[in-house]
């Protein structure tokens, strides 16, 4: 796989392709915003995440005034988010083990950021990649689903595809990669009907290729299914007309 022409393609369709939220795109050069920004976003919407991050650090914006927040008085600020009740509880004693294991510094390695409550290999490598511009490699459901697409990891899980593209990836690309990809599935390479067509690196693409020929693709679950859909959407039609009264039926002109 040439990455660097792959990324060259990405990068003239998508810019820099930072897919964060405006909030946290500001805060970038906070790591402790990062981090506790990439928790809010963890099963939530980026609207929703970047409403909550502003109330949040509006009102607690470092980890000492973080660690004395009470779970109450989190979750009318973060109520936007998925799972706000177990946030409201994790965010707090995040900060806290940030102040009380590493002196009111968010750690800049992976081993003592997935130490942190809450945090996982996606949020730890996160806080890396834009808080420090540290090359990490963080890996969402987009990530994981388009490198199994182009065909260079064969993965079932984010963890393992991390792994994998932490192999096959040169480091000096790992820093991007993230931003483009996620942009990519966001957009083109989506996980229902990707636009496969309008895509500018398919040609890499051992899935938009197959397509493309008129071969299975490497996943069962890219494999067009339209002559099933078809069928049922025939079975639909013919059980709507059966319903239909003779006498409400419209007449033709």
């Amino acid at each position: 796989m040439d990455w660097g022409a792959v990324l060259d393609r990405l990068s003239a369709q998508y810019g820099r392709g930072d897919w964060r939220v405006p909030y946290l795109r500001d805060h970038a050069e906070d790591p402790f915003q990062v981090l506790i920004g990439t928790i809010l976003s963890q099963r939530t919407r980026d609207e929703a995440t970047d409403r909550a991050s502003a109330l949040l650090f509006a009102r607690f914006p470092d980890p000492r005034s973080l660690a004395r927040a009470k779970p109450r008085e989190i979750v009318p600020l973060i109520r936007a988010c998925g799972f706000y009740h177990v946030k409201a509880t994790v965010l707090p004693a995040c900060a806290r083990a940030i102040l009380e294991r590493f002196g009111g510094v968010v750690p800049r390695d992976l081993e003592s950021l997935l130490s942190l409550p809450g945090v996982g290999p996606k949020t730890a490598n996160c806080v890396l990649v834009f808080g420090y511009g540290i090359p990490a490699m963080p890996v969402d459901t987009h990530v994981h689903r388009i490198a199994n697409r182009l065909g260079v990891v064969k993965t079932e899980a984010p963890e393992a595809t991390e792994l994998a593209l932490r192999r096959v990836v040169p480091e000096r690309y790992w820093i991007p990669i993230n931003p483009l990809l996620v942009q990519h599935g966001q957009n083109l390479c989506r996980p229902i009907g990707p636009r496969c067509e309008l895509c500018p690196i398919w040609s890499w693409c051992a899935t938009g290729v197959a397509l493309r020929a008129g071969r299975a693709p490497p996943r069962e679950a890219d494999r067009p299914r339209h002559g099933r859909m078809r069928a049922s959407t025939r079975t639909v039609a013919k059980r709507s007309v059966r319903r239909v009264p003779r006498s409400r039926r419209r007449k033709s002109i």
